[in-house]
């Protein structure tokens, strides 16, 4: 497995892709600074921006992100056309599947870190009070963690679409559904607990400072964990598969009759 993570590792400098999910890590700070110039007597501080970044982050940007990164990574050995020689080292479906998958889980904390640095420099610019060294250092890991925490929920999706030939862009689809369902789920505390994706806000205890806040931690954890065993059995029963591209048959010329 580490060498199969290793070697989906280097094949990420050619994937250009990625720099997709980096500017969609930056137009979630740029809907937040946009939303900043409403007059609604908001009194902006770099903590109250953090949670908005995390917000559009949960329910609008990332698990649509997250989604097509990961079903471009999965579906690109078909496209190459180069799934069916890389069986053959031998190499199980399921093993190459679930490589790229973890590979996926540390290019999320890479996109989260983007998502931080973007959201210090955003505050830095727009001069919001509340931003100090502390408070950075507990942004970080919070931004980070939570993008983490928001693949893990989004992964039975990815694994389901990769089942599917060119499955990726449905799940792209479905991701945004899922993901933009938890505005509702946000509303009442029960099902924000089991939804997977808001679920995500409180592994990193999301304005817990708020008295109408309730996180359940080992609710949320349970839901964690339920995402990661539908995943692994999505992966574990996927079908072993190596599909060469059809070559047409050139069609035969029709010699005419006569002069």
């Amino acid at each position: 497995m580490f060498r199969m993570v290793r070697t989906e590792v280097w094949k990420l400098k050619r994937y250009h892709i990625i720099w997709t999910g980096v500017l969609l890590m930056l137009l979630s700070v740029f809907l937040t600074i946009f939303s900043t110039t409403a007059m609604d007597g908001t009194y902006w501080t770099f903590e109250h921006f953090t949670e908005q970044v995390v917000k559009n982050n949960v329910t609008m940007i990332f698990p649509v992100s997250i989604t097509l990164i990961a079903g471009y990574i999965i579906a690109r050995e078909e496209k190459d056309d180069t799934l069916k020689s890389i069986l053959t080292v031998p190499v199980s479906y399921r093993s190459l599947l679930s490589g790229k998958l973890v590979v996926c889980a540390l290019l999320s904390l890479l996109l989260g870190l983007a998502s931080a640095v973007f959201t210090v420099i955003a505050t830095l610019i727009m001069g919001f009070p509340g931003i100090s060294l502390p408070a950075v250092l507990q942004t970080f890991p919070e931004i980070i963690f939570n993008c983490l925490f928001l693949y893990i929920a989004v992964m039975p999706v990815i694994a389901a679409a990769a089942r599917v030939p060119n499955g990726h862009m449905a799940g792209t689809i479905l991701a945004f559904v899922y993901g933009y369902g938890g505005m509702f789920a946000a509303g009442n505390m029960r099902l924000a607990n089991l939804y997977p994706v808001t679920a995500s806000m409180g592994m990193i205890s999301y304005r817990s400072y708020d008295p109408a806040v309730h996180w359940n931690m080992f609710v949320c954890l349970l839901s964690m964990l339920t995402a990661v065993l539908v995943s692994v059995l999505l992966v574990w029963t996927a079908r072993e598969r190596a599909t060469a591209k059809k070559v047409k048959e050139p069609k035969k010329a029709v010699t005419k009759k006569g002069w």
